[in-house]
C-alpha cells in the first residue's frame, strides 16, 4: 500500500488499497467563516420558523411544508448548489452537505427540503440546456416554485428501469403525451415543477421530462398516510394523456436512468449527512431528559448503563460527521480538478459525484443505520415516556426509519458498492489484485512476532487499519477467485463485504479526523475524541471479523477455509483497551455539557 499525497488525488473506492495522511482529509472544524455563517442562518431558521408550527405539520397541515420552502429560498438556503447566474449562491459540495446536516433536525422538514433542492431541481441543472436552466433554476432558487421527482412505479421500485410509464410523440412532432402511474412522490401536493421519466415508444431505457403543474392530464389521490415524515407531503400521480412540449425532453433520449442513478447518488450522501443534524439533536435531548430524571435518588445519567448509551450515540455520530465531510471534499476537489482542465462546469460536477460513487453509498447505509440506532437508545433512556407522543422521541423514531429505505434501500447500496469497486478494478481503474494477491501470498507466509514501535500517536491504530484492509482484500479475491460470475447472484456475501468495507472506511475518516485535530488543538484537548476514534476501532474489528467469517464460512471450504479463518484472526487483532472506562470519559463530557459536545 502506498501514501496518498495531494498531488496525487484519491479515487473513488481506493481508500482500501492506500493510505491517506490527516492533512488530506477535510474536517468539519475547518469550515470557514462564511459556511458557518450559512449553518447559523439555517439553524435559526429552523428554530424560528419550523419548530413553532411542527405540531400543526405532524398533523397533516402539508401547505406549510410549501410555505415553509418559500421562505428558505427567500433566504438563500434553496439556492446553495445553484450557480450565481441562475439566482443560486453557488457555494461548493461539502456547503451543500452541511446545510443538509443542519437541517436533519427538522424533522419533515428535512425531506421535503432534500426533494426540492436534491432530485426536484439537479437534474435540471446538470442535464438541463441552457434555455431550461434559464426558465427554471432561478424560480426553484428562489422558492417561487417547487420541485418534485416522479421515478417510483407500483411495479418499478429498485429496478426502476422497469417503469411502464410511456411518453409518445404526438403526430405534428411538437409535443410528448405521458401516461402512467408514478407513488411515493415527495412534494407531490405542492409542486410546480415535476420530473417526470417514462419510456419513450418502446425504448428500453427511460427518458426524463419536465412537466409543469398546469399541464392538463395530471391528477393525484390524496395524501398518503405514513408510518414517520408525516408532516412531508406524499402523493401518487397519475399521468393521462398529459402533453408537454417536445423541448421539455431533458437530455438526451433514454438517458433518464442514467440521471435518475447520478442524481440519486448525490441523495444518497446528502442523506448520510442529513441525519447528522437529527442525531446531535437526540443526544442532546436524550442528555438533558437523563440529567433531569432520577431515580434511586439521583440522576439517571450517573448510572454505567446510561453513559454507556450516551457514550456510543455520540461516538457513532462522531463517525459519521467525519466520513461525510471527508467524501465530501473528495468530491469537490475532484470537481475542481476537472473544472481546472476545462470540463463544463455541470459536468465537472457529474464526474467528480459518480468517481466517489462509492463513499456516496457508505455514507447513506452509515448515516441511516446509526440514525436509526440513535433514535431507538434514546426511547430506550426516555423509557416510557420515550413512548408517548408528548416526548419528542416518538416522532424522531418515525421518521428515521425511513431513511434506510429511500434513495435505494441500504440492502441495494450494500451491493452497489461492492459491485461498484469490482467494476474498477477489472476496468483496470483500480489496482485490487496486486493487492489482493499481495495479501494472498502473505497468508502462506510466516508471521511478523517482532514488537511494533509505536511511539505516535496513532501508531497503533493505524496499523490495525492496514491490517483491516487486507482483511478485505482477502475476503474480496477469495470469493472473486471462488464464485467468478456467479459473486452477483451471491448478495448475502456481497453484504458481508459491504459492511468490512463501510467499517473501513468509518474508522480511517475518524482516526485522520482526530489526528489533524490533535495538530490543531493539541492532545490534552483532543482526548475525549482520541476515546471516541478507538472505541469506534474496536467496533470495526468486531464487526469486520464477524462478517469476514461469514463470507469466508459461505465460499470457501476445506484447507483454504483454515487458512483464511486463520488470516482473518491474524487481521483482527487488536490491543487490549478499557473501553468501559473510555466510554464513561465521553458519556461526562456530554453530561458537563447537558448535549452533544464535539
Amino acid at each position: 500500500m502506498e501514501t496518498a499525497e495531494k498531488k496525487d488525488a484519491i479515487k473513488g473506492g481506493e481508500f482500501l488499497i492506500r493510505e491517506t495522511e490527516a492533512a488530506n482529509v477535510f474536517i468539519p472544524e475547518e469550515f470557514s467563516e462564511e459556511q458557518k455563517m450559512m449553518a447559523q442562518a439555517t439553524q435559526d431558521f429552523i428554530d424560528h420558523e419550523i419548530k413553532p408550527v411542527a405540531e400543526r405539520l405532524e398533523k397533516g397541515e402539508y401547505d406549510l411544508g410549501g410555505d415553509l420552502l418559500k421562505k428558505a429560498g427567500e433566504l438563500g438556503l434553496l439556492g446553495i448548489s445553484i450557480p450565481e447566474e441562475y439566482g443560486g449562491l453557488g457555494m461548493n459540495f461539502n456547503t451543500s452537505l452541511l446545510i443538509a446536516d443542519i437541517l436533519g433536525s427538522a424533522g419533515s422538514f428535512s425531506t421535503t427540503y432534500g426533494a426540492h433542492t436534491g432530485i426536484g431541481t439537479l437534474p435540471i441543472l446538470y442535464y438541463g440546456t441552457e434555455e431550461q436552466k434559464q426558465k427554471y433554476l432561478p424560480k426553484l432558487a428562489s422558492g417561487e416554485w417547487i420541485g418534485c421527482y416522479c421515478l417510483t412505479e407500483p411495479d418499478a421500485g429498485s429496478d426502476a428501469n422497469s417503469g411502464k410509464t410511456k411518453a409518445v410523440l404526438t403526430d405534428d412532432g411538437k409535443y410528448y403525451s405521458i401516461t402512467g402511474q408514478k407513488m411515493w412522490i415527495s412534494n407531490a401536493g405542492y409542486a410546480d415543477l415535476l420530473i417526470v421519466f417514462a419510456k419513450i415508444d418502446d425504448d428500453e431505457k427511460l427518458s426524463a421530462f419536465i412537466v409543469e403543474r398546469t399541464a392538463e392530464g395530471i391528477t393525484m389521490n390524496d395524501e398518503e398516510l405514513k408510518l414517520g415524515i408525516k408532516g412531508s407531503s406524499t402523493r401518487q400521480v397519475f399521468f393521462n394523456d398529459c402533453k408537454i412540449p417536445k423541448e421539455n425532453l431533458l437530455s438526451e433520449r433514454e438517458n433518464g436512468f442514467k440521471i435518475a442513478v447520478n442524481i440519486l447518488n448525490i441523495g444518497r450522501i446528502k442523506l448520510g449527512a442529513g441525519g447528522i443534524g437529527g442525531m446531535k439533536e437526540v443526544i442532546t435531548l436524550s442528555t438533558n431528559y437523563a440529567n433531569e430524571r432520577k431515580q434511586f435518588g439521583q440522576s439517571i445519567s450517573n448510572f454505567g448503563a446510561i453513559k454507556q448509551k450516551l457514550a456510543t450515540m455520540a461516538t457513532k455520530t462522531y463517525v459519521t460527521e467525519s466520513l461525510n465531510y471527508r467524501a465530501g471534499q473528495n468530491i469537490d476537489d475532484r470537481i475542481d480538478a476537472l473544472k481546472a482542465k476545462g470540463v463544463d462546469d455541470s459536468e465537472a460536477k457529474l464526474r467528480g459525484i459518480a468517481q466517489f460513487a462509492i463513499e456516496c453509498s457508505i455514507s447513506k447505509v452509515h448515516g441511516s443505520e446509526v440514525l436509526s440506532y440513535i433514535v431507538d437508545e434514546a426511547v430506550q433512556i426516555y423509557g416510557g415516556m420515550g413512548f408517548s407522543e408528548d416526548a419528542p422521541m416518538a416522532r424522531a423514531y418515525r421518521d428515521a426509519r425511513i431513511t434506510r429505505i429511500y434513495e435505494g434501500t441500504n440492502e441495494i447500496n450494500r451491493m452497489l458498492m461492492i459491485d461498484m469497486i469490482l467494476k474498477r478494478a477489472m476496468k483496470g481503474e483500480l489496482d485490487l489484485m496486486k493487492p489482493a494477491e499481495e495479501v494472498a501470498n502473505e497468508l502462506t507466509s510466516i508471521p511478523d512476532f517482532s514488537v511494533p514501535d509505536d511511539t505516535k500517536l496513532f501508531d497503533a491504530e493505524k496499523r490495525v487499519l492496514r491490517n483491516l484492509k487486507k482483511a478485505g482484500l482477502m475476503v474480496a479475491g477469495g470469493a472473486v477467485r471462488k464464485l467468478m460470475m456467479k459473486i452477483s447472484d451471491e448478495q448475502e456475501i456481497l453484504m458481508n463485504m459491504a459492511d468490512m468495507l463501510t467499517e473501513i472506511y468509518a474508522a480511517e475518516s475518524t482516526i485522520l479526523r482526530t489526528e489533524k485535530l490533535v495538530g490543531l488543538w493539541g492532545e490534552e484537548a483532543c482526548q475525549t475524541q482520541i476515546d471516541m476514534s478507538v472505541i469506534n476501532l474496536h467496533h470495526a474489528v468486531n464487526v469486520i471479523n464477524n462478517a469476514g467469517k461469514e463470507a469466508i464460512y459461505a465460499f470457501a471450504e476445506g484447507d483454504e477455509l483454515r487458512v483464511m479463518l486463520l488470516g482473518l484472526k491474524r487481521f483482527t487483532k487488536i490491543d487490549p483497551f478499557n473501553l468501559k472506562e473510555a466510554r464513561r470519559r465521553v458519556a461526562d463530557k456530554l453530561i458537563e455539557n447537558n448535549g452533544y459536545a464535539f
